[in-house]
């Protein structure tokens, strides 16, 4: 083989070498079908880029008690038992003098019964008892105007460099939580290979299609999630 006879054949090889490492690093996609975020609430908190103390007047409740003397009369029978009790055994002695036979038995019932409801009438319009005095404390809550630091003007920025300015209660920290808001951590994707479906999640959104290496897609994450295939 002369001397041209080896360039050419050299020629041919490079090429076809190149030729196949453009076909290993163009490798093989999957076509992305779809993207669903993935939303969780999350606290988000903001760095406190400086406070200020804002004054005013307050209203604060206090409680404010006092004693007093009153009288009451003691009860001069145990409530309207003795009344009552009493009443009955009256009427029912009474009515037990009238008529003979079932008469009397009728008389001396309707004679109890009568003589209860009157001694418990009795006993209820009784004023009986000596007088006594005694202390009772009243309480009330007003509410009394105080002047001083009512919240704190805080100016802040958050992770993705947002500022923003809000008023607390009390003197922040190094950081204030802003509340919670609905943060999309991450994505449930479906792409199609070779005419099947699957579904795998991401931390990112993905673009139009996903790298193949091997039959298997590439995925920018620590945790994937494959389901079962779908053909199509």
């Amino acid at each position: 083989m002369n001397r041209y006879a080896m360039i050419g054949a050299g020629a041919v090889l490079v090429a076809g070498a190149a030729a196949a490492a453009y076909t290993t690093a163009r490798g093989d996609y999957a076509e992305v079908v779809r993207a669903e975020p993935i939303v969780q609430p999350q606290m988000v908190h903001a760095q406190v880029l400086s406070a200020e103390p804002v004054r005013g007047v307050s209203s604060v409740p206090r409680e404010v008690c006092s004693d007093r003397v009153v009288q009451e009369r003691l009860p001069e029978r145990d409530g309207n038992v003795g009344g009552t009790v009493a009443g009955a055994v009256i009427g029912g002695l009474l009515g037990n003098q009238v008529g003979g036979g079932d008469g009397r038995k009728l008389a001396t019932v309707a004679g109890a019964v009568a003589g209860g409801y009157a001694g418990r009438e009795v006993d209820r319009r009784h004023v009986g008892g000596r007088v006594v005095n005694r202390a009772q404390r009243d309480c009330q809550t007003i509410n009394e105007a105080k002047e001083g630091i009512v919240g704190y003007k805080v100016d802040y920025r958050t992770d993705d460099g947002e500022r923003g300015q809000t008023q607390v209660d009390s003197e922040p920290g190094d950081t204030i939580a802003l509340g919670e808001r609905d943060t999309v951590v991450g994505y449930d994707v479906t792409y199609r290979y070779n005419g099947v479906e699957r579904s795998v999640r991401m931390a990112e959104e993905p673009g139009d299609r996903l790298p193949v290496v091997d039959g298997a897609v590439v995925v920018a994450t620590d945790r994937v999630v494959q389901d079962a295939p779908q053909r199509r």
